[in-house]
This record gives structure tokens, C-alpha cells and sequence, in this order.
């Protein structure tokens, strides 16, 4: 049996969408025949991505780049209104840009938790208040925030992204009743340790704390993994795929878990 997604025609815009699970998950819903509009901070990045879509064979849909910072709400008025200026609707949000720097507590100061909590909790939430009035007004939404293991499962290293993500949880669940009512649906993805440059970022950022080689860190971090093998964007975007389509139509307000076994059970 072959799966239909039906999701040929649709808009989606996809923030952080010039690199890792963003840009991964563009290429998938272009694929698909779905207008994308990709949201980041950086325009060479944007312009480089853009090409990498319109490289793969043609489906019929548009792409655009919109240099946007969504940690700045005249940044996110500005993605929503270009979107409805280009395509006149808007059907899918994925919500994944963000960053979080990991170190030791006591070597990170309040910067390092309220640029991680401005950037991608409230981000998401800015993006989820800004297309939830479209999706009223069609009776139809889907939503998917790309978030992380470390929002269930803590790591005294990685604190200001576990507490983004925790919370991000919380607002994904807590908001899923009402969105329901219009006939929104909004879940999470929790990859885990996933092959993308930010893992590299944080592979460093976490020797230089531990006060360890980063291929001693990358060995450990795979030591803990019982599928014993790393995420690929592709993964996530496949299911994220899944979870806007109308073969995941009853199923809104869920986690889930992307992490090769890490946290299973749950």
C-alpha cells in the first residue's frame, strides 16, 4: 500500500529551515508538492538553501527565503504577512529554529538561558499566536514543533536548552485542547542526538566543559544511544511529513520521541 499525504497545494513555512532538520524538512514538503517558505536569520544561508529545494526534481511548488529573526515579534508579523502576500494561506507551521549553548551551570550566566528561552520558547509561541487566526478562519491547521530529549530528560550540561524544551512541552500539550476546537492540530518532535551542525556545536562546547577531546565526547554520546547510531535529519523529516498530513488526523498534543531507543516506554 502507498501513503497519499495529500498535501500537494498547501503552504508551510518552516523556520530554521537553511540547515539541519529545517532544511531537511523543507525538501521533504516541497517534494510533496507543498509551497515552503523558509525562515532564518541568515540571507547567504536562506539564498544557499533555496537552491538546494529547487535542485531536487520539480514538484510543482514554490519556495521562498524570508530573512527573519523570530526572536524579534516584528520578525514573525513579518514572516506570517509575506506568506499570506505570496501565497494567500497558510496550512502548516514547523516550528525549529533555535539554540542553546551547553556548559556547566556555574559557567553560564543568565544570557545563556534567556537567549535560549527568547529564541525558541518564545519564538514558537510568537509563531503559534501568529498563524493560529488563518487556521481559525480556514478551520484547519497543523502544527509540528521540532523540541528534544532533553525537555524530559535532563542533562546538568545542557540546561538552558532542557529547560526551553520542558516548557515548550508543557505549551505544546496545554494549547492542544483549544487549538482542537478549530479543528488545529499540534504536536512535538523530540530528536535526539541528530547529525546536524548544531550537534557539532555542541559536541565542542561540551569537551571544552568537560575538559575532554570532542571525539571523546561524540564516543560517549553514541555509547548511550542502545540503537547505537546517530538521527538523520531525513528521520525527522519524514515524520513531521506524517504528522501534517491527514493520515495523523486524530492525533494532536503528542510527544514523539526520536532518539534511538534512549528513552523508551515513554
Amino acid at each position: 500500500m502507498s501513503l497519499n499525504l495529500q498535501l500537494e497545494g498547501k503552504t508551510a513555512i518552516v523556520t530554521g529551515g537553511s540547515a539541519g532538520i529545517g532544511l531537511a524538512t523543507a525538501k521533504a514538503l516541497y517534494s510533496e508538492g507543498v509551497n515552503v517558505a523558509i525562515a532564518a536569520r541568515n540571507q547567504e544561508r536562506l539564498e544557499t538553501a533555496v537552491n538546494a529545494i529547487l535542485s531536487l526534481p520539480d514538484s510543482g511548488a514554490k519556495v521562498i527565503p524570508i530573512s527573519a529573526d523570530i526572536s524579534q515579534a516584528a520578525d514573525v508579523a513579518k514572516v506570517v504577512s509575506t506568506v499570506i502576500e505570496q501565497f494567500g494561506r497558510i496550512d502548516i507551521l514547523i516550528n525549529n529554529a533555535g539554540s542553546a549553548r551547553a556548559g556547566s551551570l556555574l559557567e553560564l550566566d543568565d544570557e545563556a538561558f534567556l537567549d535560549a528561552w527568547n529564541l525558541k520558547l518564545l519564538g514558537y509561541i510568537r509563531l503559534v499566536k501568529a498563524v493560529s487566526p488563518h487556521f481559525k478562519s480556514q478551520r484547519d491547521g497543523r502544527i509540528v514543533n521540532i523540541i528534544g530529549g532533553a525537555g524530559r530528560t535532563p542533562r546538568p550540561n545542557f540546561l538552558p536548552g532542557g529547560t526551553t524544551n520542558a516548557a515548550l512541552l508543557n505549551f505544546t500539550r496545554g494549547i492542544s485542547k483549544e487549538l482542537a476546537q478549530d479543528n488545529i492540530r499540534i504536536n512535538a518532535i523530540s530528536p535526539g542526538l541528530t547529525a546536524t551542525e548544531r550537534a557539532e556545536t555542541l559536541f565542542a562546547q561540551n569537551a571544552q566543559s568537560s575538559g575532554i577531546s570532542v571525539d571523546e565526547v561524540k564516543a560517549q554520546s553514541l555509547k548511550a544511544i542502545p540503537l547505537g547510531k546517530i538521527v538523520q535529519p531525513e528521520e525527522i523529516a519524514s515524520l513531521a511529513l506524517f504528522l501534517v498530513s491527514d493520515l495523523a488526523s486524530s492525533i494532536t498534543g503528542a510527544e514523539i520521541l526520536v532518539d534511538g531507543g534512549q528513552t523508551p516506554g515513554i
